[in-house]
Formats: structure tokens, C-alpha cells, sequence
């Protein structure tokens, strides 16, 4: 079955919103369903809407990108962030993934490069920009400040941790797993709770950080 992809962009220039329609409207299996000019609208328009991706500036006025991000993500946790914005310094970039972000790309970022990164993102995979990668592989040196677990993982939670770090969607591991996409799902929520974390983003790092997956893998 062909997918379609419905798409929601949130920036407040007019130039680059035409520029991601143009992209969009010429790619089969896309449809750009809205268009929103600054967070306020970005939060309203993904309650109503219900967009399967959202593309996300971090600088709009009246709410920032990172404040709307985490409105979005409070009311629905499972909505799917890609942000697409000028800006790669640390702190926007790690509160951005921290706040439920999926993918961070830079506007330097080739069509093809977007387009690769909307599917992954719809398929629940994260997507970064090279120069994103870099610094996400730079934190991972760093000491982590979650609270240890008070709940052991699962053998079979630490088999889906360890495949999400992999960049496997839910449908791949219960393919890998032999089990449902639900059992899976099920799967991920114990584990972002058991680890204090927000997304599958961040499981991915702390699967890095601890050893229980590698960029090799």
C-alpha cells in the first residue's frame, strides 16, 4: 500500500514555507495539510490537523519552536517532530531532542536530504544532520545525569532498546522480535519510563552511552 505522508510546516517566513510546499506538493506520497506561521499556530494547528509529520523552525514569534515542541508532545506523545531550522548550537539542539524532537536538520540540508528525513521520521526513526550527528556523538562522551533506573529492563525490553538504537522502527523489531507492533509499542513506553526518558531519541543515546548498542551495529 502506498503511504502518505500528511505534513505540517511551522516557520515564519513565507520564502521557506513556499519553498516546502513546492517541495512537498511534487512528491508523491506527501501532502502538506497546513501551514503555520508561528508556534501558537503550530500547537493548534497539530491538535486539529493531527499531521503525521511536523516540520518545525526553532526562532517564530510569538512561541518559540521548543516551546511549541513541548506543547505538541504534552498533549500528544507520540507525534512525530522534525526540526528544520538555521541554527546548530548545543543548546537548541539538545533541548529540541530532549523536549521529543525526532530528527534535527539544518536548512543547508539538500531536498533529498529532507525528504529522506520526513520518511524516517513517519517511520519513527531519528534523522540528524551530519553536523547534528557530530555533536550528538560528542554528548554521548559526556556523564550522563539521569537517575539510575529503580526497574531493571527486561531481557526482552533490553532486546527492543538495543534495535531502537539501531534505528529499527516498531514494525521492523516486531518483524525482528517475531512479535506484535503492539507488544513492541508496549515495550518502548516501559522502557521510556523505566529510564526517565522522553523519546525514542533519547533511548537511542542512552543505549550508546551504556554500552548496550554501538554506531557500529
Amino acid at each position: 500500500m502506498t503511504e502518505n505522508i500528511h505534513i505540517l510546516i511551522a516557520g515564519d517566513h513565507a520564502i521557506v514555507r513556499e519553498g516546502l510546499r513546492t517541495l512537498i506538493d511534487a512528491k508523491p506520497g506527501m501532502e502538506l495539510v497546513g501551514e503555520a506561521r508561528d508556534g501558537v499556530e503550530a500547537v493548534t494547528m497539530a491538535s486539529t490537523l493531527h499531521p503525521d509529520v511536523i516540520l518545525m523552525d526553532m526562532v517564530m514569534p510569538r512561541k518559540d519552536g521548543l516551546a511549541a515542541i513541548k506543547d505538541i508532545i504534552q498533549e500528544n506523545s507520540e507525534a512525530r517532530i522534525l526540526v528544520l531550522t538555521s541554527f546548530d548550537d548545543d543548546d537548541r539542539v539538545f533541548s529540541a531532542i530532549k523536549a521529543g524532537a525526532l530528527g534535527y536538520l539544518l536548512k543547508d540540508s539538500s531536498p533529498q536530504q529532507l525528504l529522506e528525513a520526513i520518511r524516517d521520521v513517519y517511520h519513527g526513526r531519528s534523522s540528524l544532520h551530519p553536523t547534528i550527528a557530530l555533536k550528538v556523538i560528542r554528548e554521548l562522551n559526556q556523564p550522563s545525569d539521569l537517575p539510575p533506573t529503580e526497574e531493571p529492563l527486561t531481557e526482552r525490553e533490553a532486546e527492543t532498546l538495543r534495535l531502537i538504537a539501531q534505528g529499527l522502527s516498531n514494525q521492523d523489531i516486531a518483524e525482528q522480535l517475531t512479535i506484535s507492533e503492539r507488544t513492541v509499542g508496549k515495550h518502548v513506553s516501559n522502557i521510556l519510563d523505566k529510564l526517565h526518558l522522553a523519546n525514542r531519541t533519547q533511548a537511542a543515546l542512552y543505549a550508546l552511552r551504556h554500552g548496550l548498542a554501538s554506531l557500529d551495529d
